[in-house]
């Protein structure tokens, strides 16, 4: 059955190109993966779809996890009437070093394990014919590749779709770092017009003539402008070729309303018309004398988290329905940023972000190992070069998403030993030039010159998790601004681990290396620093850390090993945990929710107990065993809390309702024999930690 259904598309396929028109096929089903010893390609192999890791090793927090070579062999027809067209294909990611191999031809070589990339394949394959693709992929750690150190798993294998394009001979260009050869650039953006400048790079022979058509439209198809160019290319047979537009009164892309314009471009010359079309958003970005973030010139608090790409039991292998199923929670929480933590994102996670008005930093990874083992640079051209290619790639391949607001240029690196000054300097001169007029920033998590290259700068941090108290943050953020006016400062990362299957009676700062985690210290972490950055914004932006568990098997801490669990969600996504229901309740306005706290608490102590409540609602009234404990009122920051409430022993039914909408939650309190200990205590209480907690970085 696949092989009829490749069968099919490949013969569609065969229709369209003998059109002149460009179609691609996936080529996700029907792989053979084998041992990365293994290069006979006669042998059995494990019949494997993409996307694929082979490291199931690493989710089971195995910290020597198979870092090494691996084999993957597909079989494919090609039409003989493909004949005088172009193939490609093309890879959305191979972590981290991959091979091409076509009918045994050695095609090429692409280093960078987050950034898609195409080969033309045209000269190797035999038209009307069996050809053997071979692709040999390489995850082991390497010196001259970034990143070398890092919390998160480095997967290996074709974690991202594989598909093969077949293009006129003269074409949209393929060979651009990745991207789809069209970019497009709203200029002079104001609610009264904007310019659409686009460019498009154009593929064929040398000294050829092309015509280029680009057609803006509307985001419900209407055709708005059009522009026809004609082009030569040059003796290699490469031309760009450009148009604006002017767009009067632009519907401006915003969390609130993430419209979306489009733009095609066609290029006709020998052998047909190919045709590219992308999706673009009208906004501009900016960060005032204040220090806050402007989306088209209005202050956006930016509530944000970061996302680590991964999932339980298929690790860096996510399908679009994982993509949307992470928006969905962020949506439901109320996020309006995300910061794509490490590395580049798969592009259906930003497609996502551009329709769901949720802004993102994506950095490349340039990667610091925090408090972890290791450095994150290597001074060697190797490393220099690739490091410039991986940021060319990800801004040439996401150029066109009005949701990358944000260039991150590096996370948590130190200038111990060999010196990255001079490449992150670089690397934002690279971004600011051809980035498309975005921020640059960085996440830092130490003093130094590093914190003054980027246009933003974030920094980690974790009091009240690795050292001192929660409400150390709050001195620690006056000090910064009080010291530093002109660095425009943001926080990257703060966040504690939670287990959903620890619980204490008391609230104690845990070890945040041991193996106990209470979910409780999280909720507390999170609400004393929610708390202090709504009272007094100091920041472009912050950062929750993490909105999901990730994996990073080297981690020994919290109740899994190789789990880092800082996320507000479980890494399957089916727990939302409470410090979720904290934020959703401050983000999220347009739900009306009630939430009770700690009902995961297998067991109480009596014969009462402090009960709490979090509802983005202005009232929640609480019955326990049906009788009403009485009403209280949102204190400001989405909590209601009950003290004293009468608990039995046994079995205790707990329900909290908002009176106007009637939105409820209801938990069953188990109570043991009666006995006396200290109730956990709420946030707001003291402690400074250590003055050396309120220095300028933190680790995780």
């Amino acid at each position: 059955m696949k092989k009829t259904i490749l069968a099919l598309t490949v013969c569609l396929l065969a229709i369209a190109a003998a059109r002149g028109q460009r179609l691609s096929v996936s080529l996700d089903r029907g792989w053979s993966y084998t041992p990365g010893w293994e290069t006979d390609l006669s042998a059995p192999g494990q019949p494997v779809n993409l996307p694929h890791t082979w490291n199931a090793d690493a989710l089971g927090g195995k910290p020597d996890y198979y870092r090494g070579l691996g084999g993957y062999l597909k079989a494919v027809e090609i039409p003989g009437k493909w004949q005088g067209r172009r193939l490609f294909l093309r890879f959305g990611g191979a972590n981290s070093v991959c091979d091409l191999y076509v009918n045994g031809k050695h095609v090429g070589r692409h280093a960078g394990g987050y950034s898609a990339f195409a080969w033309e394949i045209t000269r190797y394959v035999n038209f009307g014919g069996r050809n053997i693709f071979w692709v040999r992929v390489n995850n082991a750690p390497d010196l001259d590749l970034p990143p070398i150190a890092g919390d998160f798993n480095m997967y290996g294998g074709l974690y991202r779709g594989v598909e093969l394009i077949a293009t006129p001979a003269t074409h949209i260009a393929l060979d651009d770092h990745g991207s789809c050869g069209l970019y497009v650039t709203p200029t002079q953006v104001s609610a009264e017009a904007a310019d659409i400048n686009v460019l498009a790079g154009v593929r064929g022979s040398g000294g050829e003539i092309a015509v280029v058509a680009f057609i803006l439209r509307d985001g419900e198809g209407n055709t708005l402008d059009s522009l026809t160019r004609r082009v030569k290319l040059d003796e290699g047979g490469r031309s760009e070729v450009g148009a604006s537009f002017p767009l009067p009164q632009p519907r401006l892309w915003c969390p609130n309303d993430p419209y979306l314009y489009d733009m095609e471009a066609r290029v006709s010359g020998s052998g047909g018309c190919d045709t590219v079309r992308q999706s673009f958003g009208v906004r501009w970005c900016s960060v005032d004398d204040s220090n806050r973030f402007l989306l088209n010139g209005k202050p956006l608090r930016i509530q944000g988290v970061c996302r680590i790409e991964d999932w339980d039991g298929i690790g860096n292998a996510l399908r679009p329905q994982n993509h949307r199923r992470d928006v969905e929670l962020m949506k439901e929480m109320g996020v309006n940023a995300v910061r794509c933590a490490y590395f580049p994102n798969d592009p259906c996670f930003l497609d996502l972000c551009d329709r769901a008005g949720i802004l993102v930093w994506s950095e490349i990874p340039l990667v610091g190992a925090g408090h972890y083992r290791g450095k994150g640079f290597n001074d060697s051209e190797t490393f220099w070069e690739n490091a410039r290619r991986q940021m060319r790639e990800m801004i040439c391949q996401q150029y066109n998403h009005p949701s990358v607001v944000w260039w991150g240029v590096f996370d948590q690196l130190t200038q111990r030993g060999d010196d990255p000054l001079a490449l992150v300097r670089e690397l934002d001169k690279i971004a600011r030039e051809e980035g498309g007029g975005r921020l640059t920033t960085a996440a830092s998590n130490q003093d130094g010159d590093l914190n003054f290259v980027t246009d933003l700068i974030g920094f980690n941090q974790f009091m009240g998790w690795t050292s001192g108290q929660p409400e150390d943050f709050a001195g620690w953020a006056a000090d910064l601004r009080a010291g530093f006016p002109e660095l425009r400062s943001g926080v990257s990362e703060y966040g504690a681990g939670g287990s959903i299957y620890q619980w204490a009676d008391s609230l104690v700062r845990p070890d945040f290396a041991g193996a106990w985690h209470p979910e409780q210290w999280q909720t507390r972490f999170h609400e004393v620093y929610w708390a202090a950055i709504a009272a007094k914004p100091r920041f472009w932006g912050t950062f929750v850390w993490t909105m999901f568990d990730y994996g990073a098997a080297h981690r020994t801490d919290g109740a899994r090993p190789g789990v880092a669990d800082y996320g507000l969600v479980t890494f399957d996504r089916s727990v939302r945990k409470d410090a979720f229901y904290f934020y959703k309740a401050n983000w999220n306005t347009a739900e009306a929710f009630v939430h009770i706290a700690d009902k995961r608490r297998e067991v109480w102590n009596g014969p009462r107990g402090t009960l709490r409540v979090f509802s983005n609602q202005k009232d929640v009234e609480l019955f326990v065993n049906g009788v009403s404990q009485g009403l209280r009122t949102n204190d400001g920051l989405g909590r209601f809390v009950w003290e004293k409430a009468p608990l039995r022993q046994g079995e205790n039914t707990v329900e909290a309702v908002d009176p106007m909408t009637g939105a409820r939650d209801k938990a069953t309190i188990l109570v043991r024999e009666q006995v006396s200990l200290p109730e956990p205590s709420l946030p707001g209480g003291t402690g400074r930690g250590a003055a050396g907690n309120r220095s300028r970085s933190g680790n995780r």
